[in-house]
């Protein structure tokens, strides 16, 4: 077992977390990941009213005893969603952890902590971890520019990031970005996190809600094939490479503004690219630990094997490291 601040303040057997996926973090999902002793996280915007999260919470808590979070993320909008109205709906369920992602977390910060709810912001810079620290998180989850979805504008990986994030926050700390395995784990331990986040290791398992085209894709994949797109304005996003991804770039990098692309990208052809299995229906999200996928397991095996290969590691591999002269 190992246990770290993460695993002690947030009450999970495992420092791992699944964190929030857009379409894919459903209750199918999180309650096995809960199960397996580490931290799974419910998209709140996947559903689409707040009165929907209150049924697939209350349908998550028919399939695990565990505990489990929300990731609710805060995104500009033309046409915002209630998020009041989501976050109401997340304390008035009694959900205890939440992951909060995208614009600052401020003007939600004093209802969830009247609530008594402990609160995890993802952040893709070293700045960001800090001004989050000072409006109250209880954890900060590091994205490396290896992560899908949104690394940040920084292009800082996460071998540099986690270790200067961990200079700068004294809150725990959660890996987030390349890791799919028991040396990401133990690689982010060292660095200075206190546990690791994973989305693309947890979207290619028997249990993600996604069709099995994704899974298979995910695991012929190498490290090169993902796209950043949306880099000329000021959005960067990592994406699966596909025809949809590359004419996006290509449209953009020809002086093409949002409008342009708009129809290319919008989220309901991703959402069917989970539902479907057509790979060049739409952009989807994964990041470059695809690389380090080769199989599909079941969630109880995969968190069961990360646990058991990163200690193995540490008795085996590292503490032979250490001469005796040394101890």
């Amino acid at each position: 077992m190992i246990e770290t601040r993460f695993t002690r303040e947030f009450n999970v057997r495992h420092p791992i977390v699944q964190g929030g996926m857009q379409w894919v973090g459903r209750a199918e999902l999180v309650a096995p990941v809960a199960d397996a002793g580490a931290l799974g996280f419910l998209t709140a915007l996947t559903q689409p009213t707040p009165e929907a999260l209150v049924k697939e919470i209350a349908r998550c808590r028919e399939l695990t005893d565990q505990e489990f979070g929300v990731n609710l993320t805060i995104l500009p909008a033309i046409s915002p969603p209630p998020y009041a109205e989501y976050r109401a709906a997340i304390i008035e369920s009694g959900i205890r952890t939440v992951e909060t992602a995208g614009f600052s977390p401020a003007e939600h910060m004093p209802a969830f902590k009247a609530a008594g709810i402990k609160v995890i912001h993802k952040c893709t810079s070293v700045r960001h971890a800090v001004k989050a620290e000072s409006l109250g998180v209880d954890a900060v989850s590091i994205d490396g520019f290896e992560c899908a979805g949104h690394p940040g504008e920084d292009d800082v990986p996460g071998l540099v990031l986690i270790a200067a994030a961990a200079r700068r926050v004294s809150v725990p700390i959660v890996a987030s970005g390349g890791i799919a395995d028991a040396r990401g784990l133990i690689a982010a331990l060292a660095l200075g996190a206190d546990a690791v986040n994973m989305g693309t290791r947890f979207l290619c398992t028997v249990e993600a809600p996604v069709h099995e085209n994704v899974k298979r894709k995910i695991v012929e994949a190498n490290e090169r094939d993902t796209t950043l797109i949306f880099r000329t304005l000021h959005n960067t996003a990592r994406v699966a490479t596909n025809t949809v991804s590359r004419e996006v770039v290509e449209i953009l990098r020809a002086g093409g503004e949002f409008d342009d692309v708009r129809d290319l990208v919008a989220g309901v052809r991703g959402r069917e690219v989970y539902e479907t299995g057509d790979m060049e229906r739409g952009l989807w999200t994964v990041g470059q630990s695809q690389a380090l996928i080769d199989d599909i397991p079941t969630v109880a095996e995969l968190v069961a094997r990360i646990v058991a290969e990163a200690e193995d590691l540490i008795t085996t591999r590292l503490s032979p490291l250490v001469s005796a002269e040394g101890r």
